[in-house]
């Protein structure tokens, strides 16, 4: 296990699926890679840069995301979301995330996750649901 601390990297890669565009999701009318996407992408290379840093029993929720998406996407085309810690603050981790696609750099931002008791976490969470009945 490492530890949790500023400097780690991940880096998850994909192919813009129609079912990624805007138009698909309704962030917007067109057929291009989707903002929402593209921070999930940065904010699974954000899991992917802490989870072997974490302890046994500990998860990650992300709490925090300023993306600028910079330049659009094609169906068919591949992009690559960057994370890298740049703080970690008790349980607040910060990142730098970015991401390109086959041609140029297409966003970057800031995301920030807070780490906490998978257990603990879950009990909530089904109590919330519980409240729904």
């Amino acid at each position: 296990m490492n530890e949790l601390k500023p400097g780690l990297i991940g880096e998850l890669t994909q192919t813009v699926t129609k079912d990624l565009t805007a138009a698909a999701i309704g962030s917007g009318l067109v057929p291009a890679f989707a903002t929402p996407a593209m921070v999930a992408l940065m904010e699974n290379a954000s899991v992917e840069a802490i989870k072997n840093a974490l302890a046994p029993g500990q998860t990650s929720v992300g709490t925090s995301v300023n993306i600028l998406h910079l330049a659009a996407t094609p169906v068919g085309m591949k992009v690559r979301g960057r994370s890298e810690v740049t703080q970690v603050e008790g349980r607040r981790v910060t990142f730098k995330v970015e991401a390109w696609d086959d041609k140029e750099k297409i966003g970057e931002g800031t995301h920030q996750r807070m780490v906490v008791d998978d257990a603990k976490f879950r009990e909530r969470f089904e109590q919330k649901m519980k409240s729904m009945s």
